[in-house]
């Protein structure tokens, strides 16, 4: 399975964010996927075995509890090919930083642009 088909489901993301936190262990994961998008509790193991088999997910034995983890290696990979967008958004958000700046050292907030000056 394609990096993007792995990632293009909210459950799974919302998975590694809170893999993103540390480790977890399969029922606090489904506690919460369960609570946030009403999914019973097969359909949450069936998620984390996608990350676990496309590589997103490390799990462990620990006795009768399963702890789950992100394994960073394929989302480096992502961001990898990510790279090669980012001069698309980097300007516009070193912009942005510019323009916020500017708002704390004067106090107020920036002066809207007129329309059609946007780059």
């Amino acid at each position: 399975m394609h990096a993007f088909d792995v990632l293009g489901d909210p459950v799974r993301r919302r998975i590694l964010e809170l893999l993103a936190d540390g480790e977890r262990s399969s029922g606090e994961v489904s506690a919460v996927i369960q609570k946030e998008f009403g999914i019973s509790q097969p359909a949450v193991s069936r998620h984390l075995r996608v990350l676990r088999d496309a590589g997103f997910a490390v799990v462990r034995a620990e006795g009768t509890r399963r702890l789950y983890a992100v394994d960073a290696a394929p989302l480096r990979e992502v961001d990898a090919w990510l790279d090669r967008f980012r001069r698309y958004w980097t300007p516009h958000l070193d912009a942005l930083a510019t323009e916020l700046a500017r708002g704390r050292r004067t106090g107020r907030p920036p002066a809207p642009r007129p329309p059609g000056s946007e780059t």
